[in-house]
């Protein structure tokens, strides 16, 4: 859970105004500016002001925080800042603000002039629905719902893909290469941009001065050009715009990437050891990082910092690159539990390297006593035996909770009248993870099991924790269980995962027919597969 009182210019606020805090970001040359979003959807700012950053309408910096009136109550979804400085975000309703520094258009208004409040911005977005945003230093992005990117301000460098180096006064298209393609998720270094579509493909264009776009060579790119050195791999994993974690960030000069397998890329810049593969030495081309062998489920980078981080799937949070002056040349595993934590801690400037959301748990809710009421003998009035292993339930939750149980639990039922039920047809982690869901909502199980819950859940028809299920095998997916889990997918009748599945191991295709897992299937399925992958054209070679 993000602590915003890390971050040191939080500590201005009084603990009822840091309490309030849903969504924060810090940015500025020190880390002395901030924005937040309360609980009652009021935008404050406060800090240094430095070219208008605040949006206040004045020039003046201030300890105290001041209202944003033009943006409370818009529910801000994405938000980012440029270092010259701008801000530029999103909302809900995918609509577009910008204010700061405009000497190069960056604010899309088609002037020069400094935005002292937040003005939207129209020209060619005004019809569309963006669902995220990015900054450079001078330079402004926007990625639109239908996968459309645009770009304006700063292009000396043609960070904007226009393909010269003339500024870019309103926001215009990144066509060429991208045209007719589906952008997912965007990020901007200093002068440079970055770009992963649905098929997993990584674009780039703008200074490439350090090897920041992973072409292979430094020359800089007016118009965007595919990294490809990442041809074999898939960097996105649910191929969907704008999901929890980015596929791709930017620090000031190097690019991070993650794969749908779970595998940390980095090339670029590396003055401190920012890449982590033990060096100083710049890399033009993308390298595998190893994150002590644990499978990464989400990267960190700033334009205004050189560090960067990562998150495992076991929850372990790992740090390198610029960490207050000194250089970490390879993941060094902290103490935190999430990565914005690494940026309060250790990047110089210590700023946000994205919107920040924040949970508070200050009293306990009619959930959270719920939760601690799961599998204690003391209160529960009804056992489940599994393999052997009892779990202590509560008749009245389950009822509530699913219409399985709702059905079970009447009078002409056997079950209603038991203190024990016997199960047979699941195993006991299986069992326990579904009762423990009616209890918090939550699945915490590896992939292998989740398709024995999918299973469950199918047949007791609870389609949110399909849904859970589904999510947590997508998040699992490797090349040694992805033939089973396809097939698991068809035989349990879940067809978005199936197309995932399918689509998995088409990427990595001749990996997966290696795998014992493939030549151990059954023939209909097989042959299934292999007409499948065929019509796909995943035989053409």
């Amino acid at each position: 859970m993000v602590d915003v009182g890390k971050w040191p210019i939080f500590t201005l606020l009084s603990p009822q105004e840091t309490a309030s805090i849903r969504k924060a970001c810090v940015f500025g040359t020190s880390a002395n500016e901030a924005i937040y979003v309360t609980d009652k959807d009021e935008v404050f700012v406060f800090g240094l002001n430095y070219s208008n950053c605040l949006g206040t309408g004045d020039n003046q910096s201030t300890l105290v925080p001041k209202r944003l009136e033009a943006l409370c109550g818009k529910k801000i979804k994405s938000l980012s800042y440029g270092s010259g400085p701008h801000v530029l975000l999103s909302t809900e309703d995918g609509v577009v603000y910008a204010w700061g520094h405009n000497g190069y258009s960056q604010l899309g208004n088609g002037t020069t002039n400094q935005g002292i409040a937040p003005v939207q911005v129209c020209t060619n977005l005004l019809i569309k629905q963006v669902v995220e945003v990015a900054c450079g230093s001078h330079h402004s992005m926007a990625l639109a719902a239908d996968g459309e990117v645009f770009a304006w301000g700063y292009n000396n460098c043609g960070q904007v893909g226009s393909g010269s180096t003339a500024n870019q006064p309103t926001p215009r298209k990144v066509t060429n290469c991208l045209h007719t393609k589906r952008v997912v998720s965007i990020a901007c270094g200093q002068t440079s941009s970055m770009a992963v579509l649905d098929s997993g493909e990584v674009y780039g264009w703008g200074y490439n001065g350090n090897g920041q776009l992973g072409l292979g060579n430094n020359g800089n790119q007016l118009t965007p050009v595919r990294v490809a050195a990442l041809h074999n791999v898939c960097v996105n994993q649910g191929k969907e715009i704008h999901e929890d974690n980015q596929w791709i960030v930017c620090g000031y000069a190097h690019t991070l990437a993650l794969t749908d397998e779970g595998l940390l890329y980095a090339w670029g810049a590396n003055t401190y050891g920012q890449l982590g593969n033990g060096s100083k030495n710049n890399l033009l081309s993308p390298a595998h990082i190893m994150v002590e062998k644990e499978r990464v489920v989400e990267i960190a980078a700033c334009h205004s910092t050189h560090t960067s981080a990562a998150k495992t799937q076991g929850g372990h949070v790992y740090m390198w690159g610029q960490c207050r002056g000194q250089s970490v040349t390879l993941p060094h595993l902290t103490h935190f539990s999430c990565t914005d934590d690494v940026f309060a801690c250790f990047a110089t400037p210590a700023v946000s390297w994205h919107l920040l959301s924040v949970e508070h748990e200050d009293f306990s809710t009619v959930a959270d006593s719920l939760k601690k009421e799961f599998d204690s003998p003391e209160t529960a009035d009804l056992k489940f035996r599994i393999d052997g292993k009892y779990i202590h339930v509560h008749k009245a939750v389950l009822k509530i909770r699913c219409e399985h149980f709702r059905s079970m639990f009447q009078s002409y039922w056997n079950e209603d009248m038991k203190e024990v039920i016997e199960i047979d047809q699941f195993s006991y982690p299986v069992y326990r993870a579904f009762l423990q869901y009616l209890y918090t909502d939550t699945v915490d199980l590896p992939p292998e099991d989740a398709i024995g819950l999918l299973d469950l859940a199918t047949s007791y028809c609870e389609n949110r924790l399909k849904r859970l299920c589904q999510h947590i095998i997508k998040r699992g997916i490797t090349v040694e269980n992805a033939f089973s889990l396809f097939s698991a997918a068809v035989r349990y009748d879940a067809e978005d995962l199936e197309e995932f599945c399918f689509k998995f191991c088409i990427n990595h295709l001749t990996e997966v027919t290696q795998t014992a897992a493939f030549w151990q299937m059954d023939g209909p399925l097989l042959k299934e597969f292999i007409a499948k992958a065929s019509k796909c054209g995943a035989f053409k070679n």
